[in-house]
């Protein structure tokens, strides 16, 4: 792979000026990555390996139709240029339509703020996830399962197009994930804690009290009786107002997910109202530091912050360059790949719920009988439907938070949700364990965040 933004521009120029004149646009992406993957189950090692990957697409549109071709050998790029523009004038048959953006030339990198997990070697690691085993086992003697994941990745993207834009981007991106399971009889429980940073290695080295926290929570389930399902008054904490606001709300607002469904952009109609006047639901990977920040997409295009939601509102959704362009919107930033195997999608970035200005303990004044959930286990969409799991969760009877339950899981319609909101709280919380998956795309890192916030007439499933 060419080491400066010099070789790659004598290489990619030459190819897209030979190119170009065949088709309505031409865009050459190289990538180099190199990372680390360790899966510990129990004192089972699943996982330990490093590796280095190189490669790139092409990607070509003719008459609004797409060929794309990857190739992990740089000598047969011009083969792979030759089948994505086959393909591409292959199935052409419209108009291509691409949302004008300016082009650039620049070098840029995320700055990381402490240690390059590069720098740190992979028995170190290994100790690592050791010592975090060792942590969820030691807890209980009930515990029966653990496992523990750490990985990092850092790569670093060269983009070419035929508009004139050549940009080298290059991040870090880590992430672990804990899980301890514990059993008492029939009875099974188990707790999850994920993080991630783009940040620091340290990030994840002083982790001791949440991954405890895990194991703790599978045991102490374990006593818990069952809610009681019914229809609630539920108070959720910012983790679940992130989940809540990243796959039952933010999936809806991916333009392609609109203009290939008719029905949907109906529903998601410029204007229409969906929640509170005090809603306001942002999307953008322009905010530095998290997990779904950086400064241009994978067509070139710069990060923004899009709102969502303004005032209740919806007043935007998320483009890449065609979906921005058929529905004659502007491009916001959001064309993103997991790597050079597949062709950028329109994906969210970092999503959040602002702020509110209720104090968090008002939230539970005048609720006679409700639920207050925090943090989760699991959860499902299915279009506008939703169903969550929580970590963890108690009973509110008469604005207090009273006995711990099990067993809760928050289901319900995203629109009728939105406009059930009763009050957002006046505290905030980003989440950086996302991992989002689409198209076949899974573990794409994002960012999450939101207040507590409270809602009425929530189905919670529990004991019948």
């Amino acid at each position: 792979m060419p080491t400066t933004l010099a070789d790659a521009q004598n290489l990619l120029s030459d190819l897209i000026a030979r190119y170009a004149s065949r088709v309505d646009y031409l865009m050459i992406r190289l990538e180099e990555a190199e990372g680390t993957d360790i899966l510990l189950r129990g004192d089972k090692v699943e996982t330990l390996c490093e590796g280095i990957s190189i490669g790139g697409h092409i990607r070509a549109c003719y008459k609004g139709g797409w060929g794309l071709s990857s190739f992990n050998q740089l000598a047969t790029i011009k083969e792979r240029i030759e089948e994505a523009i086959a393909a591409a004038r292959m199935v052409g048959d419209e108009e291509t339509l691409l949302a004008p953006i300016d082009p650039v030339q620049v070098i840029c990198q995320l700055p990381l703020t402490g240690v390059d997990p590069r720098k740190i070697d992979l028995r170190q690691k290994k100790e690592l996830c050791d010592r975090y085993t060792d942590l969820l086992k030691s807890v209980d003697s009930r515990i029966t399962t653990t496992s523990v994941r750490y990985a990092d990745s850092a790569q670093k993207v060269i983009l070419a197009t035929s508009e004139g834009t050549l940009i080298q981007q290059s991040w870090v991106d880590m992430e672990m994930r804990f899980a301890a399971t514990a059993r008492n009889g029939e009875t099974v429980q188990t707790g999850r804690e994920t993080t991630g940073s783009r940040k620091a290695y340290e990030d994840l080295t002083d982790l001791d009290t949440q991954v405890k926290s895990a194991a703790e929570r599978a045991v102490g389930a374990l006593s818990l009786p069952s809610v009681k399902g019914n229809t609630y008054s539920v108070v959720i904490d910012p983790i679940l107002s992130g989940l809540f606001v990243h796959e039952a709300f933010g999936h809806l607002s991916e333009a392609d997910m609109a203009y290939e469904n008719p029905d949907l952009l109906e529903v998601m109609t410029i204007g229409r109202r969906f929640g509170p006047a005090e809603l306001q639901i942002f999307d953008g990977a322009a905010p530095e530091g998290h997990r779904g920040s950086y400064l241009y997409d994978d067509e070139g295009t710069p990060a923004t912050t899009t709102q969502l939601i303004k005032n209740g509102v919806l007043v935007g959704r998320l483009h890449s360059r065609e979906t921005a362009g058929k529905l004659a919107e502007a491009p916001t930033g959001n064309a993103r790949c997991l790597n050079y195997h597949f062709s950028p999608i329109v994906r969210m970035t970092n999503t959040w719920i602002a702020r509110g200005n209720t104090p968090v303990e008002d939230l539970f004044t005048g609720i006679k009988e409700g639920v207050y959930a925090r943090n989760w286990l699991g959860g499902m969409t299915n279009g506008e439907m939703f169903t969550f799991s929580a970590g963890e969760a108690w009973m509110i009877r008469n604005g207090k938070i009273t006995e711990p339950v099990r067993d809760v899981t928050l289901s319900g319609n995203v629109f009728q949700t939105l406009a059930d909101i009763e009050a957002i709280g006046d505290d905030f919380y980003w989440d950086e364990s996302g991992g989002c998956g689409k198209g076949g795309q899974n573990g794409l890192p994002v960012g999450c965040g939101g207040p507590s916030l409270r809602i009425r007439d929530v189905v919670v499933g529990g004991e019948a």
